[in-house]
């Protein structure tokens, strides 16, 4: 049986601009699912040196 995966954009909302990629692997719980984008979302903004208001991520369903 194929593990579901889903893909996530993280966007920077002054810009627009998609600044980074990421797949969950598995089945996770809604929670679970928030709180590993939260963290990865943390992780962005310190790499890219940016206030973490403004990132914000949406499914990636294209």
């Amino acid at each position: 049986m194929k593990v579901a995966e889903k893909h996530y954009k993280f966007i920077n909302s002054k810009t627009g601009n998609v600044i980074y990629h990421y797949t969950i692997k598995g089945d996770h719980s809604e929670d679970d699912v928030k709180t590993e984008l939260e963290k990865v979302k943390a992780e962005v903004a310190t790499e890219n040196k940016m206030f973490l208001d403004t990132i914000y991520w949406e499914e990636d369903k294209g």
